[in-house]
């Protein structure tokens, strides 16, 4: 899951005071999830800039609206939803940061007759598991290079501060990692979890230095799944 934090009111209320017609565009996935920029999220936004364009005397229509996901055309393509859109002199996406590129690439190419402005509303922050109640952590960097299998299900890559393939290092104690007290050791736990599964054999071999290639190819990378393309 994409996890997001709200940018700061001011931050976002400056990057609309210019536009007279304003559409708060929720995502209704992972951000959502969250709670940073479902539908929920998007109606007390617009009726906060409301609110503060009101104090300041300044008419300004704010509308709120939200699709289940930003970053897939299927989902944007309503032709009622597009009218609003095209109606709007400002889009404030509270998508993560692939959900505002996509839809203002996709608005873009399929309402010609006008520019559409799309501005972030959110910080995207990681790839994450729910863990608890209001409670995220970072479980992914989404590295091209999968080594869960060697380390029993628990990536060093995100979860050790120094993203080592071979580990512990000499500053780790009692459980805990050297740079952050409060944090786990990833290779604790990477050790638990294999003498659990009796697999400890698995991180005697020195694993080579990380291939960086798949990930840092130069430019965005690509999936393509042929057999769905056909």
């Amino acid at each position: 899951m994409i996890t997001a934090d709200r940018k700061p009111f001011e931050e976002i209320k400056a990057s609309v005071k210019d536009y007279d017609k304003i559409m708060v565009l929720g995502c209704e996935t992972c951000v959502a999830i969250c709670q940073a920029g479902g539908e929920k999220e998007a109606e007390i936004l617009a009726s906060e800039l409301k609110l503060a364009f009101g104090n300041e005397g300044k008419k300004v229509e704010v509308n709120d609206e939200h699709v289940i996901r930003q970053c897939d055309d299927e989902f944007m393509a309503d032709p009622a939803f597009l009218e609003k859109v095209k109606e709007a002199d400002i889009i404030l996406s509270i998508a993560c940061g692939v959900g505002v590129q996509h839809a203002c690439n996709f608005f873009n190419r399929t309402i010609t007759d006008k520019p559409i402005r799309v501005v972030p509303g959110l910080n995207t922050t990681f790839m994450g598991a729910n863990i608890d109640v209001g409670l995220w952590e970072e479980r992914c960097l989404g590295c091209g290079d999968c080594v869960l299998e060697r380390t029993g299900g628990i990536c060093p890559i995100t979860r050790c501060a120094k993203s080592l393939l071979n580990g512990p290092c000499g500053g780790s104690s009692n459980g805990k990692c050297e740079i952050n007290k409060d944090t786990d050791c990833a290779w604790h736990l990477i050790i638990e979890r294999l003498e659990v599964l009796g697999e400890l054999d698995r991180i005697k071999p020195v694993e080579m230095y990380k291939d960086w290639r798949p990930s840092h190819s130069g430019g965005p990378r690509k999936r393509v799944r042929e057999d769905l393309r056909l």
